[in-house]
């Protein structure tokens, strides 16, 4: 059972939970510990419509399995970004789910035992101005599928050859796509020139790839943020989880 509060009411309404059990869950519905190491908000999902995303770096091996295991409790689907191979092994031996483990974004998606895929609300097209830009278009995709919305994806269409750009977009038009998430390095340009073609919101997506200054993705990150394209919003630096997560909230938006 999906632990939000409609839920638990409709339950107790019908008689399938008793208001006893329902007022336990109720007090155990905002936040939850995991050892002496994690103090966990289990009701973002319910509250936010976002799943929980775990940040794996920094965290031990066990850390990530015990905290995914106790989301799993609440949610339906938990995320898990920047996973190392280590991690991603004992989560798909230790978790009882489906665990999808995408090496090149380092993303593993675990969804709870029986907890199918819902229908798809939406969709959100995602380009990549280049390959060495993929793997964090890739964390956006991945937060965008999570989120039950349809992810179209471009990869290697940057403005060094721009003639490989109208075809996809073109695309994207046709399948409905509510907003767009534009992973670029180096000068990254191609959010502006997204953003002046289209007629649905763009989330700019800076990488660190490039050379010598501001090759660590803030040559990127300040053309963007200095962009004349209006209808362009701006995350950080390889953030793919908030600009796939921001874009499938306009896209669910617009689809309603």
């Amino acid at each position: 059972m999906d632990h939000s509060l409609d839920d638990l009411f409709a339950d107790v309404a019908a008689g399938r939970l008793s208001a006893d059990d329902g007022a336990q869950q109720v007090r155990r519905l905002g936040y939850t510990s995991v050892g002496d190491f994690a103090c966990l908000d289990v009701s973002r999902a319910a509250r936010k419509g976002v799943p929980e995303v775990i940040y794996a770096e920094g965290k031990t091996v066990e850390q990530v399995v015990a905290i995914t295991r106790r989301f799993l409790e609440h949610d339906p689907v938990v995320l898990c970004s920047r996973v190392s191979d280590e991690q991603a092994a004992a989560l798909e031996a230790g978790v009882d789910g489906a665990v999808e483990h995408d090496p090149r974004s380092r993303v593993v998606v675990v969804r709870r035992a029986g907890a199918a895929p819902r229908e798809e609300r939406g969709a959100v097209g995602v380009l990549a101005a280049g390959t060495s830009d993929v793997a964090v278009a890739s964390e956006a995709v991945a937060m965008i599928r999570a989120m039950d919305v349809a992810a179209l994806t471009a990869f290697d269409v940057g403005v060094a050859g721009l003639h490989r750009l109208s075809g996809p977009l073109e695309e994207m038009r046709a399948a409905g796509a509510g907003a767009l998430v534009v992973a670029a390095g180096m000068e990254g340009a191609l959010p502006s020139v997204v953003a002046g073609l289209v007629a649905v919101p763009v989330i700019g997506l800076p990488t660190s790839s490039g050379y010598g200054f501001g090759g660590r993705g803030e040559a990127a990150l300040m053309g963007m943020l200095q962009s004349c394209s209006p209808g362009l919003a701006v995350v950080n630096i390889d953030n793919g989880i908030g600009a796939g997560a921001t874009a499938a909230l306009i896209a669910r938006a617009a689809a309603a």
